[in-house]
């Protein structure tokens, strides 16, 4: 009977989860903290409700594995995203799993009753504008400038493969570039590696990114964001500043958050951010 009624939770664990995430889907909020917190909520609520398990930590766990093996070929997630998401969901399991596996052994007390309007505050993040944090964000790095940095970013790049461990991991690379000159108004066309989800049957799809100059002057260049398919499901990014100086090349990226837990997701793309512009700085500083 136990063994019976933990296949019966699972499943309606899964399923719970896969209803969750379409609702969420078409009310566009997929990227906040009703999904990333909510879903691996929703799978061990229902795990400890149907199945009752001995051990409610370990089904949890077990149950949101399975999950996160399914959502690639179910759902055509790609793999970058599920490394990032299974860290937290497995964090939110976790403690639902304990925390169900605590009270059984102590009984419900007072001050544990608190999680409960902790949990709603972690849950609503980013489901509307008065429960988003700021959004807005600016990172930058620097690169010793070994070459003519004016022309290196007024002619076509020559794209290296990714230094950075956190980038290799499956984030976009940039292949090959068109457009040149630093005049306000002129443009690039940069091309991508294609998207390559784990959705059964899912086909490449291309990838690219165009920037306009918007600001020129002598040491410094700013190129504008105005068309993304590249990163748009990452991070809304708005425009790279080129400042070079004494022998340094900085490049500041100015982005716009759009995943929520900010607490989670906001140092996980900052980071990511930063070693982009690392990347940038490098190919442009002539350091590549």
């Amino acid at each position: 009977m136990g063994t019976r009624m933990a296949l019966v939770g699972v499943v309606s664990a899964l399923f719970a989860a896969m209803l969750a995430y379409k609702l969420l889907h078409a009310g566009g909020l997929e990227q906040t903290a009703l999904f990333y917190v909510g879903v691996p909520a929703i799978i061990a609520i229902t795990v400890v409700l149907v199945a009752k398990p001995r051990s409610a930590l370990g089904l949890v766990m077990a149950v949101i594995t399975v999950g996160l093996a399914l959502s690639g070929p179910l759902l055509g997630e790609g793999i970058v995203c599920l490394v990032f998401a299974a860290p937290l969901f497995y964090l939110v399991g976790a403690i639902f799993g304990a925390f169900t596996d605590y009270l059984r052994a102590e009984g419900p007390k007072g001050p544990q009753m608190l999680a409960a309007p902790l949990l709603l505050l972690a849950v609503i993040e980013g489901s509307g504008e008065v429960t988003s944090l700021p959004r807005e964000e600016v990172v930058s790095a620097s690169a010793a400038a070994t070459g003519d940095v004016a022309a290196a970013l007024a002619a076509p790049p020559r794209f290296a493969p990714y230094a950075s461990t956190l980038l290799r991991l499956g984030f976009p690379r940039p292949l090959s570039a068109s457009g040149t000159g630093l005049a306000v108004g002129a443009t690039r066309e940069i091309v991508f590696t294609p998207r390559r989800s784990l959705g059964i049957g899912a086909r490449p799809e291309p990838r690219s990114m165009t920037l306009r100059v918007k600001e020129s002057g002598h040491g410094r260049v700013v190129f504008e964001v105005v068309r993304d398919t590249t990163l748009a499901r990452w991070l809304d990014l708005r425009e790279a500043a080129f400042t070079w100086t004494g022998g340094r090349l900085t490049v500041a990226l100015g982005y716009r958050r759009t995943f929520d837990p900010s607490w989670y997701f906001g140092p996980i793309q900052r980071y990511a951010a930063t070693e982009a512009a690392g990347y940038l700085a490098a190919t442009f500083a002539g350091a590549r």
